[in-house]
């Protein structure tokens, strides 16, 4: 029996649970992600005002830490300086850390002066919820005990855990291991699910790497992003207005050599370029190791496994022990060697930072010249789909 101002069945202190820790999730992924550290869109003041009084409330966090915080993870991403990668600390370390590895990171005052400019610095802000952030959370205690009686104990402790579990655990560690990938982004994201639903979207973490300043996380037709409808709905009424979203894809079927557009389409979409020409590389390993595997070329068939996983990788960051195996491996398919060798040579394109537009236009067209030159079936294929790229 509750001894609160509410009575409920079981089931409705359940649904009471995940309906306010669900408000907490969108406030994070509408606020402290979308709009404040990628700056996607704007919130009209109401809005910004009552998500700050609501992570106040819930989790006690303070906005520039969280954005400096997460933006330090994008510019440092997978390196010793992300505040929280698993692909360098461990999965084990994040799942089961990862609160406590943002609250190392947002203490450290030269990642809040590099990371944390253009967020909110009013007085609420300085005298309230950055001054004084459990009280907020001592506040939200109380309500759930007045109301709940006792079970606001069981619903307060769920709320306070909520954002350390899904958020500081599951996306920044299981976001970064596990899941399947849209785009070849630079780093080790992935998509969790394709509902982004029980964390507001967030689950759409390799699209988000893709296009981190997109205000949608959904991209494929069948992936959606509950953090997006909820950013319609504000808009249809005037609370919000998105600044961007990821381009979508286009072709124009009749071009047949590359332009200043194809480039820009190219360069914007390189993430779901790479992606698409690592399926290619990954068809013609498994055709050369049926082929060996057919005329019993034991030796080059084991070699080949060996190199399995590296293929995808970035040579650069491939140790010189595996450098060498790789080539030894490769020498073994000709066909296999050159769709590799072009791998790299077309990712080499863009990051060239310092050639002018003219330069790297001549470079993708000289590119794809030899590609269709190649006598590689599939290169070629790949090579005029490429020149077809456009902008939307």
């Amino acid at each position: 029996m509750s001894l609160g101002f509410i009575s409920l069945p079981w089931w409705g202190y359940v649904l009471v649970a995940l309906g306010l820790t669900h408000i907490t999730i969108a406030a994070v992924t509408i606020y402290l992600h979308r709009c404040q550290a990628h700056r996607a869109l704007d919130l009209h003041p109401a809005v910004s005002h009552f998500f700050r009084f609501w992570l106040w409330l819930t989790t006690g966090m303070e906005t520039k830490q969280w954005a400096a915080v997460h933006r330090k993870h994008h510019a440092r991403c997978e390196t010793a300086e992300d505040p929280h990668s698993p692909q360098v600390l461990g999965i084990s370390k994040v799942l089961l850390e990862g609160a406590e590895l943002y609250r190392v990171a947002a203490v450290n005052q030269e990642t809040m002066d590099k990371f944390g400019g253009g967020t909110p610095d009013d007085w609420l802000e300085r005298n309230l919820y950055t001054r004084h952030n459990a009280l907020g959370i001592g506040l939200m205690l109380v309500i759930d005990l007045l109301l709940f009686g006792p079970l606001g104990l069981t619903i307060w402790a769920v709320q306070m855990a909520w954002i350390p579990v899904t958020a500081a655990g599951i996306i920044n560690g299981a976001g970064h291991y596990w899941g399947y990938r849209n785009f070849d982004a630079e780093d080790a994201s992935t998509n969790l699910l394709p509902w982004g639903i029980l964390i507001g979207g967030e689950e759409l973490h390799n699209n988000h790497h893709s296009y981190a300043s997109s205000a949608r996380l959904s991209n494929k037709w069948y992936e959606f992003d509950i953090g997006w409808m909820y950013i319609r709905m504000l808009s249809t009424f005037g609370l919000a207005k998105v600044k961007k979203v990821a381009p979508k894809v286009r072709f124009d079927w009749d071009k047949t050599r590359c332009d200043l557009d194809t480039l820009q389409a190219v360069i914007t979409h390189r993430f779901y370029v790479m992606k698409k020409y690592k399926i290619l590389l990954r068809k013609a390993y498994k055709d050369e190791m049926k082929k060996l595997r057919a005329y019993r070329q034991s030796h080059e068939v084991a070699l080949l496994k060996s190199i399995k996983h590296w293929l995808h990788l970035d040579v650069e960051v491939l140790p010189i022990q595996h450098k060498q195996v790789l080539d030894s491996a490769l020498t073994h398919s000709e066909r296999l060697r050159t769709i590799y060798q072009f791998k790299h040579e077309l990712a080499s394109i863009w990051a060239r930072s310092a050639a002018t537009q003219e330069q790297l236009l001549k470079n993708l067209e000289e590119w794809c010249h030899r590609a269709e030159a190649s006598g590689i079936q599939a290169l070629e294929e790949f090579s005029q789909r490429l020149r077809c790229y456009r902008m939307a």
